[in-house]
């Protein structure tokens, strides 16, 4: 069992890290994909994923999350917070592809990128962000982990429009049907976690049951640890460890076996990010 989606170190700040894991691996999982937020995400989950790998395999990604595409901490510590946000992004994209030209072991791909219509970050911004993410994962020949919110239409057309002919996984996927099969036609996985768990979300669990059915082999399983709490546990950090109310939950609804669904969607993530499964 894999969660394709947690962010490590976020987890680190509210709880235990190796507690965590060691609760991970003794629920069953057996790896994990980290991705980044910004360049000091991505310094810091490899060398978390260093420190760790006599627990789990630590998969990581390399991206600039667009919420923090206006957060220049970093840089107020460095007395440069007169750059104004482009600038900064501007540097924060060419450590990017700096990071991905040097590929540490760990990368397995690019992310988190995407675009979020909810937030005050300028989307025109954000579309030339993500844009340059889908450029350097072209390069690197690495597939894209993708944020949406209110955005379906925008991400299409920006693949459309792009030279990028990778693959990637719509992270936290809770689109209709006919959404699900463009990101699918373009050859993306689609990332299913805690939303499943709650039964007011119908929508999400309609596009589920259709996936299930006729394209099971574009699901990978996700927690967002620490975000995206599932049912019953509002109020405490997400943990990998939860990953089986999202098994269970698909299991219950659906009436597949939950040992078809950790073994297909184990199968679907080595296939994405090219690990050759005997390498558990």
């Amino acid at each position: 069992m894999i969660d394709s989606h947690c962010h490590l170190d976020l987890l680190a700040s509210k709880k235990d890290l190796n507690t965590a894991l060691e609760r991970a691996k003794a629920a069953g999982l057996t790896r994990l994909m980290a991705p980044s937020i910004n360049p000091h995400s991505w310094q810091t989950l490899q060398a978390l994923s260093s420190e760790y790998q006599h627990l789990l395999p630590i998969d990581t990604a390399l991206g600039l999350h667009p919420y923090f595409l206006s957060s220049n901490e970093c840089d107020l510590k460095n007395g440069i917070a007169s750059l104004s946000q482009e600038q900064l992004v501007k540097g924060q994209l060419s450590e990017l592809e700096n990071a991905a030209a040097m590929r540490h072991p760990s990368v397995k791909a690019i992310g988190e990128t995407g675009i979020d219509g909810h937030i005050k970050v300028p989307l025109k911004l954000q579309q030339q962000v993500f844009n340059a993410h889908l450029n350097v994962a072209e390069r690197c020949t690495l597939p894209v982990i993708v944020h949406h919110r209110k955005s379906h239409h925008l991400l299409l057309e920006a693949f459309k429009q792009a030279r990028y002919q990778g693959e990637g996984v719509i992270h936290a996927f809770s689109g209709s049907v006919e959404v699900a099969k463009r990101y699918i036609e373009r050859g993306f996985y689609l990332g299913i976690g805690g939303t499943i768990t709650y039964e007011r979300a119908k929508k999400t669990r309609e596009t589920l049951g259709y996936l299930l059915e006729h394209h099971f082999d574009n699901i990978l399983l996700e927690t967002d640890s620490p975000d995206m709490p599932m049912c019953g546990r509002q109020g405490e950090p997400n943990e990998p460890y939860y990953l089986n109310d999202v098994v269970e939950a698909i299991s219950s609804t659906f009436s597949v076996a939950s040992s078809e669904v950790i073994a297909t969607t184990t199968a679907n993530y080595f296939r994405l990010f090219g690990i050759e499964q005997s390498h558990v």
